[in-house]
């Protein structure tokens, strides 16, 4: 099983910055394909952004595209989220989220999941 670990969330004003990180063990890093989904209270988990196995094709939710960034580092097994021009509405637990052969949107498609981290935009 591939346990996955988040970190870097907390409390941050509107169009402040955040960087989420996400630990990879237990599989070869470099084969799965990587995402980030968010859940606010009382909505369903969306998805926000993914990534291949290689880096090569990063894929964004049309919320927050040109605002986040996700990259990885497969030497060091983990995974990034980037999230600068925060917006109140951006406020949910970030989840990381892999699976075994490439980038997706779809939360189906994702076979391991991490505990989340709380992001709260809020002046």
């Amino acid at each position: 099983q591939v346990q996955l670990v988040e970190s870097g969330g907390g409390l941050v004003q509107p169009g402040g910055s955040l960087r989420l990180s996400c630990a990879a063990s237990g599989r070869t890093f470099r084969s799965l394909g990587m995402g980030w989904f968010r859940q606010a209270p009382g909505k369903e988990r969306e998805f926000v952004a993914a990534i291949s196995g290689s880096g090569g094709r990063p894929l964004y939710a049309d919320s927050v595209k040109g605002r986040f960034s996700i990259s990885r580092d497969n030497a060091k097994n983990t995974v990034y989220l980037q999230m600068n021009s925060l917006k109140p509405e951006d406020t949910a637990a970030y989840y990381c989220a892999a699976r075994t052969v490439d980038a997706s949107s779809r939360e189906s498609e994702y076979d391991y999941w991490g505990q989340g981290t709380q992001v709260t935009v809020s002046s």
